[in-house]
């Protein structure tokens, strides 16, 4: 292997020889050559990238569960709090609860809804669909703090 390696000028490849000698390689180049030599091992380690790929997906679909119940988590006392204290004493309902929305969104996001939606036309879902986790966070405390402000 050291003559080899001296020949071709290998690169991530070393051999030495002695009490404390041995043949060392880069991890890729090990285990190819593990993999060409076992089957049984190559096929072990398709099975375990297999099985990192499945994990690694499944903790990213969790993730965005968790940001879809932060974006959920005090919508409903929001508009509760809109509907109790706010509709009523205005004509048009809709446009109270959308105008209670975009004053949120221009804070969290920086600009109303249909803003976003112009410039992402393409983008699925909304800005809390796509919005960090610290967004949504600071959304939930925002809708929460002004769900009290309306009843107050």
């Amino acid at each position: 292997m050291k003559e080899w390696n001296q020949k071709v000028g290998g690169i991530g490849l070393r051999a030495r020889a002695g009490i404390f000698g041995g043949t060392y390689a880069h991890i890729d180049i090990a285990l190819e050559f593990a993999s060409w030599v076992s089957p049984e091992f190559k096929l072990f380690i398709i099975k375990e990238f297999q099985r990192l790929k499945q994990e690694e997906n499944e903790k990213l679909a969790s993730g965005w569960d968790t940001k879809r119940v932060l974006a959920k988590v005090n919508y409903k006392i929001h508009t509760d709090a809109i509907r109790e204290h706010l509709i009523g004493k205005f004509s048009f309902e809709k446009y109270v609860y959308a105008s209670e929305a975009d004053m949120l969104n221009i804070i969290v996001y920086g600009e109303i809804h249909a803003e976003w939606k112009k410039k992402n036309p393409k983008v699925e879902g909304n800005q809390r669909d796509n919005g960090t986790v610290e967004q949504l966070v600071v959304m939930a405390n925002l809708e929460s703090i002004n769900a009290m402000l309306i009843g107050q």
